[in-house]
C-alpha cells in the first residue's frame, strides 16, 4: 500500500461519471462527519449500554457520549499522524492538504461511527444474537439451514457489531437510491477493523488481527471489495475473503482503546466501584519515566493537590493520560510504518508500547475484568438484555419464517418499514437479516418495551 493510494472523495452510490464535491465550506471528510452525527443512528447510541447499563440518577458514558469521545482523540491522533507523513515526505498538492488538514476529519468520523453497529446491552447484545441463531432448533433451523450459505448463517451465528456498522453505513434498506450515508471509501475503510467475512473471521488461529472478528456480511461483500480495489487495499496471500487492514483503521483503533481503558474506571468511580487510590494507582505510573518537566508523575502528583474534588482530580488524571498516549501511539504508527503499508502488522498500537507500558495497560486490563466488567449490578442487567434480545429474535425470526401464521401476520406488522419483509423463500437471508437489523438498531429501552408488550408483561395502550 502507498499513502498516496489511500484516500480518496469517492462515495459508496457515486456514478462513474460524478463530479468533485462542489460544497465550498465543507470537505468531503467534514461532510462524513456531518452526515455520522446528524444521523438517526448514531443519535439512538444516547440510550445503548457502554459499560453500566440504565445507571439511575448517576449519569455515566453511554455510546453516544463514548463515541463522541473517542471521535475527539481520534481527530488528535488523526492530526499528528497527518503532519509527520506530509512533512515526511513533502510531495505539496492533494497529499500535503489531504495529510495535513482532512486526515484529522477521516479519523474523528471512523471514531464517531465505531459503535453505531452494536445492539442494545452492549456486547451480550451481541453474545445474544450469536447464541439465538447457534442454539435454534427444529423446523426454524431446518428452513434456515437449506435457505443460507455457509457465509450467510455465519453473519448471523457469528453476529458483529463492526460488520453490522458497514452495513448501516451502506446500505440503504427501504430507499431506492443505493450508497446509504454515501460516505467516502477512506471513511468507511477507516472503520473495518477486522476486514473479513463472516465464514472466514472469529478465527484466532491465524495469526492475523484481520480474523480475530469479521468486518463485513454476505451482503457487504461486493461494497468492501469496491473500498479495497478503490483504496489499493490487498487480500491476504491464499486467503480468499480476507484483506489487510487499511492503516488508517489502527489510529481509529487507538483512540477506542485509549477512551475505554479509562473512562471506564472513572465512571466506575463516580459510582463508588473504584476508589480514588486504586485509580492513581493504575495511571499515574504511565508519567515516571518522563523526562519534561510537565509530564512528571512529580508534576502532576503537585497538580493534584490543588484539586478539592476527588471526581476533578480523576478527570485532571485522566485528561493528562489521553494526553500522554495520544503522543505515544501516534510515534509508534510511525515507527511501525513500513509493516502498516505492508499489511503486516499483527497487532494495534497499544499493544506496540514498551513493555514497561505494556505491563501498566496489562495490570488495567486485569482489574477492569474483575471489577468492573462482572460487576454484580453489570451482570444481571446484561443477563436481563441478553433475554430481552433472545426473545424479540424468538418472536419475530419465527414469525418470518411462517409468515402465513395468523400470529406472524401481527408479530411483523411491527417491523417498521424502513426493514423491508418479502415472505418469499429465495429472500430468506434477506428478511432474517431486515430483522435482525430492526432489532439491532433497537435502543436498550425500546427492546424493553417492545419485549414486555409482545410477550404480554406489559399490556399496551391504545394510542
Amino acid at each position: 500500500m502507498k499513502w498516496q493510494s489511500l484516500y480518496t472523495t469517492r462515495r459508496t452510490g457515486d456514478k462513474e461519471n460524478k463530479r468533485a464535491n462542489p460544497d465550498s465550506v465543507r470537505s468531503s471528510f467534514l461532510r462524513d462527519y456531518d452526515r455520522i452525527i446528524f444521523s438517526s443512528a448514531f443519535r439512538r447510541l444516547q440510550n445503548k449500554t457502554q459499560v453500566f447499563p440504565l445507571p439511575g440518577a448517576i449519569f455515566v458514558h453511554n455510546r453516544l457520549t463514548h463515541s463522541l469521545e473517542v471521535a475527539s482523540v481520534g481527530r488528535s491522533l488523526g492530526k499528528a499522524v497527518g503532519e509527520m507523513i506530509a512533512a515526511k515526505y513533502n510531495e505539496g498538492g492533494d497529499f500535503t492538504e489531504f495529510y495535513r488538514y482532512e486526515l484529522p476529519y477521516v479519523i474523528a468520523s471512523a471514531c464517531l461511527a465505531h459503535d453505531i453497529g452494536n445492539p442494545p446491552f452492549g456486547h451480550s447484545g451481541e453474545d445474544a444474537i450469536r447464541s439465538f441463531f447457534n442454539d435454534i432448533e427444529g423446523a426454524d433451523k431446518d428452513i434456515l439451514h437449506a435457505a443460507l450459505t455457509e457465509n450467510q448463517r455465519r453473519d448471523f451465528e457469528r453476529f458483529e457489531g463492526n460488520s453490522n456498522a458497514l452495513r448501516i453505513l451502506t446500505h440503504s434498506y427501504n430507499e431506492p437510491e443505493e450508497g446509504g450515508y454515501k460516505l467516502t471509501y477512506t471513511t468507511l475503510a477507516s472503520l473495518v477493523k477486522y476486514p473479513c467475512s463472516s465464514e472466514k473471521g472469529f478465527d484466532k488461529t491465524s495469526g492475523l488481527i484481520a480474523t480475530k472478528k469479521s468486518g463485513f456480511f454476505d451482503s457487504e461483500v461486493v461494497t468492501f471489495s469496491q473500498i479495497a480495489d478503490a483504496l489499493q487495499i490487498p487480500r491476504k496471500s491464499g486467503m480468499d475473503g480476507v484483506y489487510a487492514r487499511h492503516p488508517f483503521v489502527y489510529l481509529t483503533e487507538a483512540a477506542d482503546d485509549i477512551c475505554y481503558r479509562v473512562i471506564d474506571l472513572e465512571d466506575a468511580h463516580r459510582l463508588n466501584i473504584v476508589s480514588i487510590e486504586t485509580f492513581m494507582e493504575l495511571f499515574l505510573p504511565f508519567f515516571e519515566r518522563e523526562t519534561n518537566k510537565y509530564k512528571t508523575r512529580a508534576y502532576i502528583e503537585e497538580k493534584l493537590k490543588n484539586i478539592n474534588d476527588a471526581n476533578q482530580k480523576v478527570q485532571y488524571v485522566r485528561a493528562r493520560w489521553i494526553g500522554l498516549m495520544t503522543e505515544r501511539l501516534a510515534e509508534i504508527f510511525m515507527e511501525h510504518e513500513s509493516e502498516l503499508l505492508a499489511g503486516n502488522l499483527e497487532k494495534d498500537l497499544l499493544s506496540c508500547l514498551p513493555p514497561e507500558d505494556a505491563a501498566l495497560i496489562d495490570k488495567i486490563n486485569k482489574y477492569s475484568v474483575k471489577y468492573i466488567y462482572n460487576y454484580k449490578a453489570v451482570a444481571e442487567i446484561e443477563i436481563a438484555g441478553y433475554n430481552v434480545i433472545g426473545g424479540l429474535l424468538r418472536e419475530f425470526v419465527h414469525a418470518a419464517l411462517h409468515p402465513k401464521l395468523t400470529r406472524s401476520k401481527k408479530i411483523l406488522k411491527l417491523v417498521s418499514a424502513q426493514f423491508p419483509l418479502t415472505g418469499n423463500k429465495e429472500d430468506i437471508y434477506n428478511d432474517v437479516q431486515s430483522l435482525v437489523d430492526f432489532i439491532a438498531g433497537m435502543t436498550d429501552l425500546y427492546a424493553i418495551d417492545l419485549y414486555r408488550k409482545i410477550t404480554g408483561i406489559t399490556i399496551p395502550e391504545i394510542r
